[in-house]
């Protein structure tokens, strides 16, 4: 059995992960760390959670490397990068789901997050990116980073046209929808439910650090490129999962065949991609209900000639494919493992 750990383990994103590894073949959970909440049990802390797994919550000290395999950080990108630090040669796999390590240029990262300190010489050393575009990377990797929520979804949606079709894009116009639980446990006014519940809020509507984080990962693939990129944020009332829409523009000449095509040939094998025609269900899809609870996401290309542009749709639950899901699948191909390892769940609908 593979150990795991994991770090952050009362909020959201380690909330689901405890509940997959619990839950996982081939893994065992071994450590549960955090800096609240020190002692509780995880039933204590997630009402859902009615397992008992001998863990209670601890703080996390160097003596973690002698219980664990794999330490998934499911902490702020702050706490990740101070942990990184004290662990990065001494734990033989930290993956981590914060924004600490995702954006490798030094210059892009102080730009979105200044207040994360980490030095070049280490973030060098993380494997970022969706398990689907960097599998080869993950194997044996010691340091991985994870794409965030929104940047998964978008990134999925547009990679078949750079890194498949090697298209140059000249711009992109991203459009983001989540829910409440996108922002975690943190109490802000702006998510207390009298002010939450029904709203459309465009917290973000100029500047996303995800776009940022997109941008430059697809700035270094092997093919294609971007012009620009910029995304506005919306939060809507749901509490899982999210919908982004980029509205592409570039000069190739395309067609809605050609682009269906390239985008089934791009994920074919890829269990966790599924493309989807618009109209191929009562509802119209790619729509996050459809994903709930799973570790997919669905992507849909279309073609709008009197615009002059390609629509690519991607949608997914935020805590699994854009966290605790993905992780535990990048983690099952460092280790080895077919990468749908404990995650063959169906979604949830209604939710």
């Amino acid at each position: 059995m593979i150990r795991a750990g994991v770090v952050g383990a009362s909020g959201l994103a380690g909330g689901d992960l405890i509940r997959l590894l619990s839950q996982h073949p081939d893994m065992e959970l071994t450590f549960l760390g955090g800096s609240s909440n020190i002692g509780r049990r995880p039933a204590e802390l997630h009402p859902n959670l009615r397992v008992d797994l001998g863990l209670t919550v601890q703080p996390v000290t160097e003596a973690v490397a002698d219980q664990v395999d794999v330490l998934f950080l499911a902490t702020p990108a702050g706490a990740s990068g101070e942990l990184a630090e004290l662990l990065a040669d001494k734990v033989e796999s930290i993956v981590d789901l914060s924004g600490a390590f995702r954006i490798r240029t030094p210059e892009l990262h102080d730009r979105w997050y200044p207040k994360v300190k980490r030095r070049t010489e280490l973030a060098d050393r993380f494997v970022y990116g969706v398990p689907e575009l960097v599998a080869d990377q993950l194997v044996g990797a010691p340091l991985i980073s994870l794409a965030g929520c929104y940047a998964t979804a978008l990134t999925l949606s547009l990679a078949p046209l750079t890194m498949g079709l090697g298209l140059d894009l000249k711009t992109v116009v991203v459009d983001g929808k989540s829910g409440s639980s996108g922002g975690g446990l943190t109490l802000r006014t702006t998510d207390l439910h009298p002010l939450r519940n029904g709203a459309i809020a465009p917290y973000a509507p100029t500047g996303h650090r995800h776009a940022g984080e997109v941008g430059d990962f697809l700035a270094r693939a092997k093919k294609g490129s971007i012009g620009s990129l910029s995304m506005s944020a919306y939060g809507v009332s749901h509490v899982r999962g999210l919908l982004t829409s980029a509205y592409v523009f570039t000069d190739a000449p395309v067609d809605q065949r050609e682009l269906q095509r390239a985008y089934t040939r791009f994920y074919k094998g890829k269990p966790f991609v599924r493309v989807r025609r618009h109209d191929e269900t009562l509802i119209p899809v790619p729509d996050p209900q459809a994903v709930l609870g799973s570790n997919y996401c669905d992507v849909t290309v279309l073609h709008d000639p009197e615009g002059g542009r390609i629509v690519a749709l991607g949608a997914l639950d935020n805590l699994v494919k854009g966290a605790a899901g993905q992780a535990v699948q990048a983690a099952n191909i460092r280790f080895g493992l077919p990468e749908e390892t404990g995650l063959t769940m169906h979604p949830v609908m209604p939710a």
